[in-house]
């Protein structure tokens, strides 16, 4: 059975800045797309870096957005973290280098984004789009360690669910 409790925000915001690979998710016209990213959360706002395609064409409509990341250890072992809020394309060039300086502490070759991408026979253009997530929502849980000393204590009132 496995023990599974909420994070605090305080905690949220921790776990999230220690990660730096997630899933970006939006939506347009009620479908869902999901893609994997990587980002860099510096602790009030996450922010990526990608190239024009499908993610940012649905951004261009609907700038909600949910990111979530997870650190497994097992199956037993895990925290998982989501931000949900609107996606800001930075067109400040400050704004943008400051970002961008960020990312590259977490992906400095800013892979998938910066790759070749095949359209037919010809090679399509990698355009830069820098996007700040502003948080709506910050949320995480994590599972509970079965021992019963200070991490039951505190966890104590936190507890969701069973599995």
């Amino acid at each position: 059975m496995i023990e599974i409790i909420e994070l605090t925000d305080g905690e949220s915001r921790e776990a999230m800045s220690k990660m730096h690979f997630g899933h970006l998710a939006c939506a347009r016209n009620n479908h869902p797309y999901v893609v994997p990213i990587h980002f860099h959360f510096d602790g009030n706002n996450a922010f990526i870096y990608t190239t024009e395609g499908k993610k940012t064409e649905i951004i261009r409509v609907n700038p909600e957005v949910c990111l979530q990341a997870e650190e497994v250890t097992d199956n037993e072992n895990w925290v998982s973290v989501m931000i949900i809020g609107d996606a800001v394309r930075l067109s400040d060039e400050k704004e943008r280098s400051t970002a961008l300086n960020l990312i590259l502490q977490s992906n400095p070759r800013l892979t998938p984004a910066v790759s070749i991408r095949w359209m037919d026979s010809w090679v399509r253009e990698n355009v830069e789009v820098i996007y700040r997530i502003e948080p709506r929502l910050i949320t995480g849980r994590r599972t509970l360690k079965r021992d019963t000393g200070r991490d039951n204590i505190l966890a104590k009132g936190r507890r969701t669910q069973i599995y």
